[in-house]
């Protein structure tokens, strides 16, 4: 028995996912578990269908076992959204590899840019560029570029290495001894070309937009299913759907409230505040965008007041692994945590892991807030209070 663990957003799940999930089953896997965004994702967005369906839809493309990553992790920064994943599978002590997707697929390249993050991060000149209007990301690469070379320094402007390499430190500071495996990435993140069957999940989502099944080849059949479904109930998710609520919650802000939450610093609070009077969602962004400031960080600042997620909310690890999905072999995994000592409770019924109070509660709670949330973002808005309802059956 070889288990695999994969952290994901399946948003929506495609061919590209496909085809990783069969390289990590050839070099050996026999059982995958996933961690997987719920109903907003990193790059500051609602998921295109809801968490319970992508889930669905991914066990029946050849994962095993899903488990959700709390909100508060899937809207951070990379690194602490790799930290947050990487927790709940060292929690399950039974995970022999991590498996996931690069533009480079070399790990002897990521695990020298790792290196050089670490020294990088370190130098005074790192605040210096900050304090030319880089972003700390930006930043740190031209300061591993000048130090490294371009053919390192070139690695973090692609967004699957920058979270490959962030992957690779999580498992250092969580002090998760597996084994890493990477998968070169078919077609680039965010490209509007496919590339044969296989395309990136921007063009997708774009694609869906269009409300044309142009998108269909580019996507297992199951994952065609489960969006057409979703689709017909009027149940796809659109960032823009939020836009009044986001209005609403910004004007009824104030400056120490939005000063408070994660990612907010160097006087940004006064920048997002003087953008209460723009009208629009987009007109808002814009007016805060800057090149420190980049809009999948402004977006997920937005959510977070939104939502209520706070800086303690990251600071301790995930306090449980609710599953989301899973199907015979998802069971094995599970009885081999149980063997294995599991360090974290796992269920499937949010409403059971709240009745384990303290951190459980807090984060149940926060979740079910976020669920509710999402359903605004739908065409056809669904009840409050959904997560702690939702029942999780065997996919077959």
């Amino acid at each position: 028995m070889k288990i695999s663990g994969i952290i994901c957003e399946y948003n929506p799940f495609h061919n590209g996912h496909l085809y990783h999930i069969e390289q990590t089953r050839k070099n050996g896997a026999t059982h995958i578990v996933a961690v997987m965004s719920g109903n907003f994702v990193q790059r500051g967005d609602v998921a295109v269908i809801n968490k319970f369906e992508r889930a669905k839809a991914a066990v029946r493309c050849g994962a095993d076992l899903v488990i959700e990553l709390p909100v508060a992790y899937c809207l951070s920064a990379a690194e602490t959204y790799a930290k947050g994943a990487m927790y709940i599978l060292k929690g399950l002590g039974c995970v022999d590899e991590l498996s996931f997707g690069s533009e480079c697929g070399d790990l002897s390249l990521l695990t020298a840019a790792v290196k050089a993050s670490y020294a990088c991060a370190k130098r005074p000149e790192l605040e210096d560029l900050m304090k030319l209007g880089n972003s700390y990301p930006k930043a740190l690469q031209i300061l591993i570029r000048q130090n490294y070379g371009d053919e390192i320094g070139m690695l973090f402007s692609y967004p699957n290495n920058t979270l490959a390499i962030e992957y690779l430190k999580a498992m250092v500071a969580v002090k998760l001894k597996i084994q890493p495996f990477t998968v070169k990435r078919e077609a680039p993140h965010d490209s509007m070309t496919a590339a044969g069957r296989i395309a990136s999940a921007s063009l997708i989502r774009q694609l869906m937009e269009s409300q044309t099944d142009d998108y269909d080849e580019l996507v297992p059949e199951d994952s065609a299913d489960a969006i057409s479904a979703c689709a017909a109930a009027g149940m796809v998710a659109r960032f823009e759907n939020l836009e009044r609520v986001l209005l609403y919650r910004l004007r009824t802000a104030t400056a120490e409230e939005i000063a408070a939450l994660p990612d907010v610093g160097h006087g940004l609070e006064h920048k997002i505040l003087s953008a209460r009077n723009e009208t629009s969602l987009e007109s808002m962004l814009l007016a805060i965008k800057s090149k420190r400031y980049p809009m999948a960080r402004l977006r997920r600042i937005l959510l977070d007041l939104l939502i209520g997620i706070q800086p303690s909310d990251t600071e301790n690890p995930p306090p449980y692994g609710r599953i989301l999905a899973l199907s015979e072999r998802g069971r094995d995994i599970l009885s081999a945590a149980k063997q294995a000592g599991t360090t974290l409770p796992f269920a499937t019924s949010l409403a059971k892991l709240s009745e384990l109070g303290g951190e459980c509660r807090k984060c149940a709670e926060l979740e079910a807030r976020a669920t509710s949330i999402y359903g605004l973002a739908q065409r056809n808005i669904s009840p409050a209070d959904a997560d702690y309802k939702q029942m999780i059956g065997m996919v077959k």
